[in-house]
């Protein structure tokens, strides 16, 4: 009924012709579904109530293809066929989600059956959603949306936005809804017990929590606020370079730290793969820590860090860009009443003000940060850093430091979620470590060390497995296993669920 809605506000010939190919997809659609309830042995069962989810996602795409969204009239009252071609977009907008996600599951769920096993009961199911023809199906919904938008206005386009978002929402919650007939390890609270147990999040910070690294931001507010070359310095005033050598300076120490660096990689890293052994990377990073307190020394006898005033730090730290979903997914840790947790930010970063002003504009204070901080003479800094955690050893004998000073006898369970080789031993030595982003230098040092990089959503479903089978489902680390999420809306998802 939403396609029939859709095609009938459409005004485009080919937009009806798409239209109506994807109604008899949705029909074909619906026979596999009724052959699978006669192959379950279900056609004779008393018809089951419709839960309030479905339902309530069953209402939304009625309401949308009926017209019945903010400031639109319904199909009735359309008088122009602008007016109908929105309510088509509208329509799409709010069918799309359904077909791209179920196109989704179909080729993840895919890549996880085993081809030997014949007689999964859900193969057919699988088939048919990984299947060309149905991700063919799912392009051209969206083909078809983008088209049908062409016209809108960026108003209108926030609504398909806005629609989209909603109807994924309720996806989600009708899948969240189905009863489940066996345990399952996610979310990784279900068992939580705050008498007991002691939840324990560590984090990096920049370019796992930030869109964009620390230190340029930090040369970025010196450089602009830096006097110019023909400008008076006043007596009293910290001495600084102009604004100009600023940039000419930190031009070249960024050049040369990228050069080096990746020089500094080179020199420890196996040519051949080699088996995992923790003792033996903790020792071939011991290089790399060198090489970072010696670029932080050049950074410090530079000056370029001089001058800079801590409410500029404060205010560039409250309009830095974070990843999408770290606010919310550290906001749910910290505010939970019925989590037993905290949450640890370990960071290169030279000035934790920076940070701590980053998470304040999401009201997270409560966030416990262990990061190099800068030295300030009345509000001004001095260009020296108190240099607190400058290398991969450095973070991982904090992330040792809190675990021994945590005073309680509950269980601790520690995930740590980073990006960088600087991360590595902190992301091996927790209980779960999970890799955010795609940073090449620490998965080409990780797999030559002997260290594996597990997608999470298959690594989950094979500890799932061991786990039904009766193999533990404990979670410790030094295995050697990191997991790979694409976001940190697995990462929420994992963790606390939907």
């Amino acid at each position: 009924m939403r396609y029939e809605l859709a095609e009938e506000c459409a005004d485009d010939d080919d937009a009806k012709v798409a239209i109506s190919l994807l109604r008899n997809d949705v029909r074909e659609e619906l026979k596999m579904h009724d052959s699978f309830v006669k192959e379950w042995g279900l056609h004779g069962a008393k018809k089951a109530a419709i839960n309030s989810a479905a339902e309530k996602y069953i209402d939304f795409l009625l309401a949308t293809a009926s017209g019945k969204v903010e400031g639109v009239k319904g199909p009735g009252k359309l008088a122009t066929p602008f007016e109908k071609t929105k309510v088509a977009a509208y329509t799409l907008g709010a069918m799309t989600p359904c077909m791209r996600l179920y196109a989704f599951l179909g080729k993840e769920f895919k890549a996880l059956l085993d081809p030997n096993e014949g007689s999964h009961p859900y193969k057919k199911w699988i088939d048919n959603y990984s299947s060309e023809s149905f991700q063919a199906s799912a392009a051209q919904t969206e083909e078809l949306l983008d088209k049908l938008s062409v016209s809108l206005t960026g108003e209108e386009l926030d609504i398909i936005e806005k629609l989209y978002h909603q109807a994924m929402k309720l996806e989600i919650e009708f899948f969240s809804a189905q009863s489940l007939v066996q345990p399952t390890i996610v979310p990784l609270i279900k068992e939580h017990n705050p008498a007991k147990d002691h939840l324990m999040i560590f984090s990096d910070f920049d370019l796992t929590c930030t869109v964009v690294d620390s230190s340029a931001i930090l040369a970025e507010i010196a450089i602009v606020t830096a006097p110019k070359s023909d400008q008076h310095q006043s007596e009293n005033q910290i001495a600084r370079m102009s604004s100009a050598d600023l940039r000419n300076t930190w031009g070249l120490l960024s050049r040369q730290y990228t050069e080096e660096y990746e020089q500094c990689i080179e020199s420890f890293v196996p040519t051949e793969k080699v088996l995992f052994d923790y003792k033996n990377l903790h020792k071939a990073l011991e290089k790399l820590s060198d090489f970072e307190k010696k670029a932080n020394n050049r950074v410090t006898k530079s000056g370029v860090l001089k001058g800079l005033n801590i409410e500029d730090i404060k205010r560039a730290g409250e309009r830095l860009i974070l990843q999408d979903g770290c606010i919310n997914f550290f906001q749910k840790i910290v505010k939970s009443e019925n989590l037993n947790a905290n949450v640890h930010v370990l960071s290169y970063c030279w000035c934790g003000d920076l940070i701590r002003s980053a998470f304040s504009s999401g009201d997270l204070h409560e966030l416990n940060v262990h990061a190099n901080e800068f030295t300030f003479e009345e509000s001004i800094s001095t260009g020296d850093i108190v240099k607190k955690v400058e290398s991969p050893i450095d973070k991982v004998q904090s992330f040792k430091d809190i675990l021994k000073n945590c005073c309680d006898d509950r269980k601790n369970l520690t995930v740590y979620i980073g990006d960088s080789v600087g991360d590595i031993l902190c992301l091996l030595e927790a209980d779960i470590g999970i890799v955010i982003g795609s940073s090449s230098s620490l998965r080409r040092v990780g797999t030559q060390f002997g260290v594996s990089f597990v997608p999470l959503f298959p690594g989950l479903v094979k500890k799932q497995k061991e786990f039904i089978e009766g193999r533990s489902s404990n979670w410790k680390g030094l295995t050697g296993i990191l997991y790979t999420a694409s976001s940190w809306a697995e990462i929420h998802a994992f963790i606390l669920g939907y």
